[in-house]
């Protein structure tokens, strides 16, 4: 039995869904918004109603990617500043500041969570020049301006300590929450992920929970001050047509875009738990199986909190134990193949190794836990469609793999 890592495909067969998606294309034909305009002010509106209880503020822009973009711009990040971020991450998080001139500066990951270590962020901190006025200082001179967490596969980073820690410091933070639309978070300053620190920048590429047609995402902002200088940014910079407060950059939502996640925001919190079943399957079969001495399930790190969504399974993602990992995970990949079960690595070359970065001066051991997770981990197929047999059929197919 073929089963794909995602498909997209059998959302076809929701007739509700296909029917609504159709309408909102001929809806944008029919009044030509096709950059910007009302369909992406009223999804702003329906992000911020539905997945953040009106108490932020939403700007649609073009990709995840360009909406971390235009929050470092908003935030005039560049030569002279430092970003801390985790090597174990998409690319985009590190590129960014890369790209403006910061200095990306690397904190290592918890071996559990794959998310940014609140104690290694600790010792980071601590390790910088802090000079008379609180300013820290890099080995190089640069000011440490900012800290971007992770929030990966669907649940939440240690947000308390890392606002702590960036409250003791004076650094600001920007959620990476990407992978989250939907996620809560057991916290006094709030529950949804990506409305704890002052901004967050969320992918709404296809294969996330909640996915367009194309590249699009979208910031979340707390500020209603930055949230207009952001507004401004993902339009050249321009407020009023053809005068420029500021240079911004072509980050703008395409109106067809935000008409078909319209259609598709009603079904998040379906699609969400649809997931989550499949993440328990998967659970009780890798346990029946007898596996759980030689792979780790994906923890829950907020499973006590009383939180329904404290994990909304953007992926699920295995780790192989024992000396022989890296070896066995090859092992597995190669009998999966021969099975025809989708599989992908996250991320198969942490950041810190990655050749762009080779002038970071990074080797291998700087940072290794993340260089042990791309090595041993694997993420399995949870798309909410995925159905109970082929859980079992995957869960089997590693069975034979590891025997």
């Amino acid at each position: 039995m073929a089963i794909p890592l995602f498909d997209l495909s059998r959302q076809n067969q929701n007739a509700e869904l296909t029917a609504s998606i159709k309408l909102a294309i001929d809806r944008v034909l029919e009044h030509q918004q096709f950059i910007l305009g009302k369909e992406v002010v009223a999804l702003e509106q329906e992000i911020a109603a539905t997945c953040f209880d009106n108490k932020v503020h939403v700007i649609g822009v073009s990709s995840g990617t360009d909406g971390l973009l235009a929050i470092l711009m908003a935030k005039n990040i560049g030569p002279g500043d430092a970003v801390i971020t985790t090597p174990y991450t998409f690319f985009a998080t590190a590129s960014c500041p890369h790209r403006l001139g910061a200095e990306v500066v690397f904190c290592d990951i918890d071996p559990t969570t794959y998310m940014m270590d609140p104690e290694k962020l600790k010792a980071l901190l601590g390790s910088f020049q802090r000079e008379a006025d609180g300013t820290l200082r890099t080995a190089k001179g640069n000011r440490v301006k900012m800290i971007i967490p992770i929030h990966l596969f669907g649940t939440c980073c240690d947000m308390d300590a890392i606002m702590a820690l960036a409250q003791e410091y004076g650094v600001s933070v920007v959620e990476d929450a990407a992978q989250v639309i939907g996620a809560d978070y057991p916290s006094n300053r709030s529950k949804r992920a990506g409305a704890i620190a002052e901004a967050s920048f969320v992918s709404l590429y296809p294969t996330k929970n909640l996915g367009a047609f194309g590249d699009a995402g979208f910031v979340v902002c707390l500020d209603p001050t930055l949230a207009e200088r952001i507004r401004i940014i993902r339009n050249h910079g321009m407020e009023e047509r053809y005068y420029y407060k500021v240079v911004g950059g072509n980050f703008r939502m395409d109106g067809i875009q935000a008409a078909i996640l319209r259609a598709r925001l009603p079904f998040l919190a379906t699609w969400n738990e649809q997931r989550q079943k499949n993440a328990a399957i998967y659970k009780e079969a890798f346990t029946k199986a007898g596996l759980l001495d030689r792979i780790a399930l994906p923890v829950e790190p907020w499973s006590t909190s009383g939180l329904k969504n404290h994990h909304i399974y953007h992926q699920y993602v295995i780790r192989i134990l024992g000396e022989q990992a890296s070896a066995q995970r090859d092992k597995l990949m190669e009998h999966l193949n021969k099975k025809e079960i989708g599989y992908a690595i996250y991320y198969p070359v942490p950041l810190h190794l990655q050749e762009c970065f080779a002038s970071l001066n990074h080797k291998p051991g700087s940072y290794p836990e993340s260089e042990r997770a791309s090595q041993e981990t694997l993420a399995l197929p949870i798309f909410p469609e995925l159905r109970a047999e082929e859980v079992c059929v995957v869960v089997k197919a590693i069975q034979e793999a590891l025997n």
